[in-house]
């Protein structure tokens, strides 16, 4: 009798054990044909080895949650397509009456006018050159979002981002910043393309100069880190937060697109860096590696 009992036991245990291995597995092939069907466009759906009926129902749910997930990313590539392209568009359709504005202002200069008609032309043309800085920026973020390939070369990370802020030096004497610049003796190398990497120090100094409060730190790291920093009081955590969504811009700053460090992050990240931003102690901080 005991020895039937130990028996029927050893049987049931075996039997528990080959079902929990299993499930095992079958979780295992779940997890890892979720991971893969994140990463790939593909229409193929999950399926199990197992015969187990929960097991194959989890693997059913799992399956209408991934349909629902793809119909909204098509949904989501579609629309962003949409609005690159409108973006691309609207940059070049408000490039040729620009141009024609720019010709006509130039022939009013050469004309007899009062002073006040000076004046009106003065603030005319003003308003244009910032139409004008808008509409670049547009088209730059259009081509940042493109697919077009990058051109990528060895390159001294230390040299482009000192002539990166010499080009801002005469803003910074108008503003009265005296920058503070920390850089290594030694170049710093990677393959990188270089007018993306100008475009991305140029707009994140640019940045830096518009909301600073009369400062403005640079500090480069030997592996590739560079943060840069100012004060702002005029900015908050949920601001910084937010300062590389698209059309996003601070208060109602109408001489901006909100797309400079949209495209500092684009262009960042399709070089295989990483850029953030954070706000301590009244500072703007932003870092960028490769």
């Amino acid at each position: 009798m005991v020895y039937s009992l130990v028996g029927i036991l050893v049987v049931i245990i075996i039997m528990l054990s080959i079902k929990i291995y299993l499930m095992e597995k079958s979780v295992r092939e779940i997890m890892e044909a979720f991971a893969d069907r994140l990463k790939t466009d593909t229409n193929i759906l999950i399926d199990i080895s197992s015969r187990d009926k929960n097991m194959r129902e989890l693997a059913d749910r799992i399956n209408t949650e991934l349909r629902l997930l793809r119909k909204e990313r098509r949904c989501y590539q579609q629309g962003d397509q949409e609005l690159k392209d409108s973006v691309t568009n609207i940059s070049h359709d408000l490039r040729t009456p620009l141009t024609a504005i720019c010709g006509y202002l130039n022939l009013l200069k050469h004309e007899e006018k009062s002073a006040a008609v000076d004046e009106y032309l003065a603030q005319v043309q003003n308003r244009v050159d910032v139409m004008i800085s808008l509409t670049e920026e547009m088209f730059r973020y259009s081509i940042a979002a493109s697919s077009y390939e990058l051109k990528r070369e060895r390159i001294n990370v230390v040299s482009v981002l000192g002539e990166s802020l010499l080009s801002f030096y005469g803003m910074m004497q108008e503003k009265g910043i005296q920058p503070v610049i920390a850089m290594p003796e030694e170049p710093v190398w990677r393959m990188l393309d270089v007018s993306a990497l100008n475009r991305i120090f140029s707009n994140i100094i640019s940045n830096a100069l518009k909301h600073s409060d009369g400062d403005l730190f640079v500090d480069m790291k030997e592996n590739g880190t560079i943060t840069f920093s100012n004060t702002a009081q005029t900015l908050n955590s949920v601001i910084v937060g937010r300062l590389f969504e698209r059309f996003y811009t601070v208060g109602t700053n109408y001489y901006s697109t909100g797309l400079g460090l949209s495209i500092a992050k684009l262009l960042t990240e399709r070089m295989g860096g990483q850029i953030s931003a954070e706000y301590k102690g009244e500072m703007l901080y932003i870092t960028v590696q490769f």
